[in-house]
């Protein structure tokens, strides 16, 4: 398997290697098999048409909608393809849909300076910061650990920093995930200062001359506004202490949350400028539409999916193959 970070350059270069891309369709395929038995599934059906009329339409934007695209994306893709299909068939608005389905996740680019080949900033200064946010139960930890995991399978010394200070058992779950894998946790007891402990790991990074740190929040409701000040007040004391930090603000999203998660991006986007969007537990989702109304409403990158329960179960996001997955017949 082609390591994480060299097919997230790889991808953005737009370069292809045939063997891995087949690989990373057969990841997709078997990870977005509960969504394709859900409602976006149902999309194969409706392309099995024989006459392009207003019953088509209506069953195509509902479908959409059913499938977590949003109202207003669904509508808006409908509006377009009616346009552009004049005089089409069925088979051939399917094409349509699909070009516009990978375009509007394409499309989206990351402020961030760590997961694009070109990103006119050059490579930041070591240690490299990312922050990651996301509501109680998302996946967050999970993802960091896997995040952890990846770079150090490239060779990289990570620091992980324990900054969900407000719940013991999130200090001891990142604990236990840093003895799993070797790296090192920066913690201190419940109830500190969440800055504290972030300013905390990147001295003891730059005291180790580590290459990534990966700092874990305190999930938190998107509607909990105390507690998401809080969290623009982690980003700054981040900024205070290493220039250019942090580099990436990822965003772990449950994927089986559905619309809910396009609010959660939206808040969170607010308190602390999302750079890019992790997509956890894609595998045990019918609702994997999400991802589209996420990119077209907001304009944030996707950039990884959780694939499975195993450490090595973590993606980039490929917008062709998760497409491809979607509405390829079986």
């Amino acid at each position: 398997m082609v390591s994480l970070f060299r097919r997230l350059r790889r991808d953005a270069d737009a370069q292809s290697d045939d063997v891995d891309a087949q690989e990373v369709r057969e990841e997709y395929r078997r990870s977005v098999a509960n969504t394709r038995q859900g409602q976006l599934g149902a999309l194969r059906r409706v392309f099995t048409r024989t006459r392009v009329d207003e019953d088509f339409w209506e069953e195509l934007e509902e479908t959409l909608i059913l499938g977590d695209v949003g109202g207003a994306t669904s509508a808006q893709w409908v509006e377009e393809l009616r346009e552009e299909s004049r005089g089409l068939d069925a088979s051939s608005i399917r094409q349509l849909l699909r070009e516009r389905m990978i375009d509007g996740l394409e499309r989206p680019r990351t402020d961030g300076a760590l997961w694009q080949a070109r990103n006119g900033a050059g490579s930041p200064e070591l240690p490299h910061v990312v922050l990651v946010v996301g509501v109680n139960g998302a996946g967050k930890t999970t993802s960091i650990a896997k995040l952890a995991h990846a770079y150090q399978q490239e060779g990289k010394s990570v620091v992980l920093a324990a900054a969900d200070t407000f719940r013991a058992a999130a200090i001891e779950q990142l604990q236990t995930w840093g003895e799993r894998i070797d790296a090192p946790v920066v913690a201190h007891q419940q109830g500190a200062d969440p800055g504290a402990v972030a300013y905390d790991a990147i001295e003891s990074a730059l005291a180790r001359q580590a290459d990534v740190v990966l700092i874990d929040t305190a999930g938190r409701l998107q509607t909990q506004r105390n507690l998401m000040a809080e969290l623009g007040k982690v980003r700054r004391v981040v900024e205070s202490r290493h220039a250019g930090a942090p580099h990436e603000v990822l965003l772990v999203i449950d994927a089986t949350s559905g619309q809910n998660g396009l609010s959660q991006a939206r808040q969170f986007s607010q308190a602390t400028g999302i750079t890019a969007v992790c997509l956890a537990k894609l595998d045990g989702t019918s609702k994997g539409g999400i991802v589209f109304a996420i990119a077209e409403e907001l304009g944030i990158p996707v950039r990884f999916a959780g694939t499975g329960e195993q450490l090595g179960d973590i993606a980039p996001f490929d917008a062709e193959a998760f497409v491809d997955a979607l509405l390829d017949d079986e």
